[in-house]
């Protein structure tokens, strides 16, 4: 028997927190309401989600800083922000602290259930990704990269992380502060260093190919070309 999917509820609104909570789970979803942020990641690090569904705008900690120090934790997890906000700022600021959607208040629990369907489908996709690099295969979720009939090379987490993302762009640029905001969570001086460090690593690993490259766009950011 498949366990349920397990989903983080962090909504200080009691009734739509109840009502979100109610109809989530007669869909057959394992639901762990908090009201507040400092209690929501509490409950994160005490028994890691499925998804998350954060409201923004909640006391102790909001979802937006919530969201932040998750993503320290796990790059990987489906977090849907929930607001009332609409400026398209607030949008923006979001996705780039490592948010996946993003549904404004009032909304309907069908497309709140789509949503994370949506998401929880392109979340195994990514784990169980084996991905083709030129002559490179890239197994995602095992940190492997293979280069023809070679044993794997083995990546860090981080390693993993910032090739999947440049795969994602593959032959298109991508902007480092973009890249900088979602792995390192900060597109400051030392920050911008470490992720350099990193594409020479990667540029290293890549180099039995001469077809895969790792561009650097002066004053945008990087391409890999495959």
């Amino acid at each position: 028997m498949d366990k349920p999917i397990k989903i983080l509820l962090a909504e200080d609104e009691p009734s739509l927190g109840q009502i979100v909570k109610e109809s989530l789970e007669s869909k057959g979803y394992e639901v762990h309401h908090c009201k507040d942020g400092l209690a929501a990641l509490e409950q994160f690090n005490k028994e890691e989600p499925d998804v998350l569904v954060l409201d923004v705008m909640m006391p102790k900690k909001d979802g937006f800083s919530l969201a932040k120090d998750i993503r320290k934790e796990n790059p990987i997890v489906p977090i849907i922000f929930l607001t009332a906000k609409s400026q398209t700022q607030d949008v923006v600021e979001g996705f780039q602290l490592g948010g996946n959607d993003y549904l404004k208040k009032p909304f309907s629990m069908e497309e709140l259930i789509v949503r994370i369907q949506n998401l929880l489908n392109q979340s195994r996709l990514q784990e169980d990704a084996k991905l083709e690099i030129g002559a490179f295969v890239f197994h995602f979720k095992q940190q492997q990269l293979i280069y023809k009939q070679e044993s794997p090379q083995m990546l860090t987490h981080r390693e993993s992380e910032l090739l999947f993302h440049l795969y994602q762009h593959r032959n298109n640029v991508l902007d480092r502060s973009v890249i900088l905001k979602k792995l390192w969570q900060d597109d400051d001086f030392f920050s911008a260093r470490s992720m350099d460090v990193f594409i020479t690593k990667l540029r290293k690993k890549l180099k039995k190919d001469p077809n895969v490259q790792i561009i650097n766009v002066r004053g945008y950011g990087y391409k890999l070309t495959c």
